[in-house]
């Protein structure tokens, strides 16, 4: 998704095999660890491409059928662009991107009936994540501290967890819904940090 012309391919082929589009789902990207001291501007303009460009281009190229179909676009981001991590400038500048193009978008497109909305992620467990944390020099002990931080059944996220609320968001389920940032992380990002050690 790094290549721009690989988004419109993308979404020609779609067009192609099924006719329409009625929803979009924006979800590729990695975490980096483009910082602001040991990074520089090739690292943080290819992490912008990574994380963020391709969103705008694939709902660009969907966005005639999702105007005929009066479809809904779902941005995945993350808990970066609120809470910081350090040592990430440009993947939180990318989700902060995400958050921001879910309003914008949202606004722009409300003559065409189109919905907008946001899932913000936090610790979600995924085979890049289990990736990570063998990168480790303990990785259970890393894994429990991080389950740890999270109030609702000290435990991570998963990945159907993210799709289910992906698919209330694409469905009439949600039909007055729109230019929201939905976390679903357990409580992670919101409640009080004291809950993680009750």
């Amino acid at each position: 998704m790094t290549n721009p012309a690989a988004s419109e391919k993308a979404i020609k082929i779609i067009l192609e095999k099924f006719g329409k589009i009625e929803g979009l789902v924006n979800n590729a990207g990695v975490n980096d660890g483009v910082g602001l001291e040991h990074g520089n501007y090739d690292a943080f303009m290819a992490s912008l491409h990574k994380n963020l460009v391709h969103y705008y281009l694939l709902a660009h190229y969907a966005l005639p059928s999702l105007i005929s179909t009066k479809g809904a676009i779902v941005n995945i981001s993350s808990k970066t662009a609120e809470t910081g991590q350090g040592g990430t400038s440009a993947y939180a500048a990318a989700n902060g991107g995400r958050n921001a193009l879910t309003r914008e978008w949202a606004v722009e497109l409300l003559k065409y009936g189109i919905r907008v909305n946001a899932i913000i992620v936090a610790e979600c467990w995924t085979p890049l994540y289990a990736k990570w944390i063998e990168t480790m020099p303990e990785p259970a002990k890393k894994l429990d501290s991080i389950v740890a931080n999270i109030p609702l059944e000290k435990r991570m996220t998963t990945a159907e967890e993210i799709a289910n609320t992906a698919a209330f968001l694409l469905s009439s389920a949600s039909s007055h819904t729109t230019g929201q940032l939905i976390h679903v992380d357990g409580g992670y990002v919101h409640l009080d940090r004291a809950l993680a050690n009750a």
